[in-house]
């Protein structure tokens, strides 16, 4: 996956003139503050120089992650066109983008970020987009008081830095703000996993409907050392590997998620946990069922249909 072009471009506009060896020592610094999940009271991206960092390094791949989890919420709410989204920790804009390329037909959006830094980029960004759009520099531990509920409701990659009783709460406020459908990424690490997994029982006990991934609202059948993430391979662009010092053209992003809902699906297909393993006249699959099980199925060329269905499946695919 990339970049929507006109996003592409309004990041080379707004990352023009900043020097490469500047780009890249912040990206670096960066980088290891998301992977340590530092938690010391400042910011992540706290200064104009780590939000270009950000844009360049880390932006392809929180991108192709959220547009996965909006298409895949989208699947399994059918005729589901939300008219606002509201976003939580918006960052540059990352879930507006993604949510518009899956429902154009979305007009307005509200944005929380705390970062200075992060709502100058997300605003120069948006101008690509004819969108209606606020922002708000309010902290998401203080209530988010005076925001209005929106249909759709995004929070992607921020409980990782937050502490687990603000998450709780946090988690309790934006499902009063959501109207209809409610998506929350994290890290597709064991950590990221379990953070999904609070936020999971916690909702469900607030009555919400598990939309994606799970097909069944029963406890997780994933026990540890696994876990329960999915992948989206990203296209890198020239500055992408520079900034980053990589090699090959793409990586790989790994995400657990959640979307839930004040409305059920219309139905609960099994969900692919791993990536398929093929032979000649089969395929066996890792399977998350509708009864809340883990079924480790094998398909072969005689099951027809089915067959060809699992041939076609990949890796976070319902069956």
């Amino acid at each position: 996956m990339e970049l929507p072009a006109p996003l592409r471009q309004a990041v080379d506009a707004f990352l023009e003139g900043t020097p490469l060896s500047e780009i890249q020592d912040a990206a670096q610094r960066l980088s290891k503050r998301y992977r340590a999940e530092t938690r010391d009271g400042s910011l992540h991206v706290g200064d104009a120089l780590a939000a270009k960092a950000y844009l360049a390094t880390r932006l392809p791949a929180t991108y192709a992650a959220i547009r996965q989890c909006l298409s895949e919420t989208a699947d399994r709410r059918e005729g589901f066109a939300p008219a606002r989204l509201l976003d939580i920790g918006a960052g540059p804009g990352t879930a507006l983008w993604a949510a518009r390329a899956e429902w154009p037909e979305l007009g307005a959006a509200t944005l929380v970020e705390t970062s200075a830094a992060m709502r100058e980029a997300s605003a120069r960004l948006a101008e690509a987009l004819s969108i209606d759009t606020d922002w708000y520099a309010a902290n998401v531990e203080d209530g988010l008081t005076d925001i209005a509920p929106a249909d759709l409701v995004t929070l992607c990659y921020v409980l990782d830095e937050l502490a687990p009783a603000a998450r709780d709460t946090l988690i309790d406020r934006l499902w009063a703000l959501t109207a209809d459908t409610l998506v929350i990424v994290e890290p597709g690490t064991p950590a990221g996993w379990q953070r999904i997994l609070a936020a999971r029982d916690r909702l469900t006990a607030l009555g919400g409907h598990i939309l994606a991934p799970c097909p069944h609202h029963a406890p997780c059948p994933v026990k540890a050392p696994d876990w329960c993430h999915f992948s989206r391979r990203v296209a890198r662009s020239r500055l992408h590997r520079t900034a980053k010092g990589g090699e090959v053209p793409w990586e790989d992003e790994k995400f657990s998620y959640l979307a839930i809902s004040r409305h059920a699906p219309d139905d609960r297909p099994p969900r692919v946990l791993a990536p398929p393993k093929t032979a000649s006249g089969m395929v066996r699959l890792k399977l998350c069922t509708e009864d809340g099980a883990l079924d480790e199925r094998l398909v072969t060329r005689r099951e027809g249909r089915i067959f060809k269905a699992a041939r076609k499946a990949g890796w976070g695919d319902t069956l």
